[in-house]
Formats: C-alpha cells, sequence, structure tokens
C-alpha cells in the first residue's frame, strides 16, 4: 500500500534531515539516497494526478 502524499513528504523531509547532519552511514547512504528518489517520484505522480483532476473539473 502506498503512504499518504502527506506521509511520504514527511519520510522524505526526515532522510533529507539525516543526510544533512550526517547521521546516515556510509552502508546506508546509498539506500537512503534511492529511498528519496522514490519518494520524491511518488509525491511528483501524485502532485501531477491532482492536477490533472483539478484541470478536468473546470474543463
Amino acid at each position: 500500500m502506498n503512504p499518504s502524499y502527506e506521509e511520504a513528504l514527511q519520510e522524505l523531509q526526515q532522510i533529507v534531515t539525516q543526510l544533512q547532519e550526517d547521521a546516515v552511514s556510509v552502508d546506508e547512504l546509498s539506500e537512503k539516497v534511492q529511498r528519496a528518489a522514490e519518494l520524491i517520484a511518488y509525491c511528483r505522480e501524485k502532485l501531477r494526478t491532482t492536477e490533472e483532476n483539478l484541470e478536468g473539473l473546470f474543463e
């Protein structure tokens, strides 16, 4: 099951904070960056879908 947009955004913010604070070990770095990329793609898709739905309502 996919997270909500808010949950995905919150997880992404946590990852960014960990990266900024150097709280991620070298062993975890690749995994965290990959997860961040997945979350960014998910959020972009969710926003795109929402935008398309809203445009459809006003046509």
